[in-house]
């Protein structure tokens, strides 16, 4: 009887080992996917990871104030599926832009941050791409949740927002249009500059 029940035991506890892993089987995160034009995009930028370009504002229309002063793009943080490149704008280092890889596409968000680092009460809007674009231009439409916010603080002509980045040899460019609203700033990758401060929130 006793050894009846122990090998009934033994059973019992396979069985439920054998559930557990099929449980841990089934809720396991996939492989990340990426499609080549995606990679390439991404590759792309990655080359220039730890180095810092000036730029300038080139198209502005209507024109708008807010990007006076030094421009300075800053590869900064590099993983296989992120990249975060500091956008700064004179003595204003509150802008992180943060591209990822989703899975369905890529990701870009604009982390905005006070100058103690906290979070802007406006940040992590962006958009998500939603084709395969170039390998070396990606266009992300603004996604939903920036919407929302849009419209929370009252800016709902934002939320036809499209940006654009474009990486080529000698020039990275950074776009956004909507209705009625073109801006643009070019980079200049001919010539890399000293590295600027840690952007706000940040640290090494």
């Amino acid at each position: 009887m006793k050894i009846k029940m122990a090998k009934n035991l033994l059973l019992t506890s396979a069985a439920v080992a054998f559930s557990f892993a099929a449980q841990a089987n089934i809720v396991a995160p996939a492989p990340l996917v990426s499609i080549p034009t995606h990679d390439a995009f991404f590759d792309h930028l990655r080359e220039h990871c730890g180095k810092a370009y000036e730029g300038k504002v080139t198209v502005n229309n209507p024109a708008a104030s807010g990007f006076e002063g030094r421009l300075v793009m800053h590869v900064r943080g590099c993983e296989d599926n992120q990249l975060q490149i500091p956008f700064h704008v004179g003595n204003n280092h509150s802008r992180t832009w943060i591209l990822t890889k989703t899975g369905s596409g890529i990701s870009l968000k604009h982390d905005h941050r006070l100058e103690d680092g906290s979070n802007d009460p406006m940040t992590m809007y962006g958009g998500h791409t939603v084709d395969a674009g170039f390998d070396r231009v990606q266009s992300f439409p603004v996604d939903q949740y920036s919407i929302e916010e849009f419209v929370k603080d009252g800016i709902p002509a934002s939320n036809t927002n499209i940006w654009q980045m474009y990486i080529y040899p000698e020039q990275f460019t950074y776009r956004l249009i909507r209705e009625g609203r073109e801006f643009r700033v070019d980079f200049d990758l001919t010539k890399p500059v000293a590295l600027p401060p840690v952007p706000w929130g940040y640290s090494d």
